[in-house]
């Protein structure tokens, strides 16, 4: 199974991420221009590039997908080796949009709604490089009319074994309608 994690700044994608991590997903890591925080190591969370490196890697097509995130002009993106090599991806909205139809129906899209005062508390509490309000802000915009996913989360509390289950029954509800 290939998943795609989505979802707000503090919704909880890393940490679902790391808990599949343990469950025997390879992630794909992404390459971004964004600092790295405090908790971040280089090769695990992200690769952290120049954006003059970054722009090279789209100029030699190095990239599935990438994107510019929000108004600090950040580059994120998914090198065609790590889309090719990983079961396990986060993805922004943009991201997701790229993929075929053929690439879509193989991943299983969980996106992680999670209510925006939880989110604000938790960006708060990151100490982040990033603005919190400006981010509550930046993600309304770009997940406004988002509904291209299979599972939607809207507990905070949620465990990995509930996203497992949502998503092998989304998996089968899609091979069903393919027959």
């Amino acid at each position: 199974m290939k998943i795609i994690l989505v979802g707000q700044g503090g919704s909880g994608k890393d940490y679902l991420k790391d808990k599949l991590i343990k469950k025997g997903f390879k992630p794909s890591v992404s390459y971004t221009t964004r600092p790295a925080r405090d908790s971040e190591k280089e090769g695990k969370d992200y690769f952290f590039v120049s954006e003059p490196e970054f722009k090279r890697m789209i100029d030699a097509g190095e990239f599935r997908e990438w994107n510019i995130f929000g108004d600090k002009g950040w580059y994120y993106g998914t090198s065609k080796s790590q889309f090719d090599e990983a079961n396990l991806f986060i993805m922004t909205p943009s991201g997701i949009e790229k993929l075929t139809p053929e690439e879509r129906r193989k991943f299983v899209v969980v996106y992680l709604d999670i209510p925006r005062d939880i989110r604000r508390k938790r960006l708060y509490k990151r100490n982040d490089v990033d603005d919190p309000e400006r981010r509550l802000i930046s993600d309304d915009e770009t997940f406004a009319g988002f509904d291209d996913y299979d599972v939607r989360v809207t507990n905070p509390d949620f465990t990995v074994e509930q996203i497992l289950d949502s998503a092998k029954d989304a998996l089968a509800q899609k091979n069903i309608q393919e027959k």
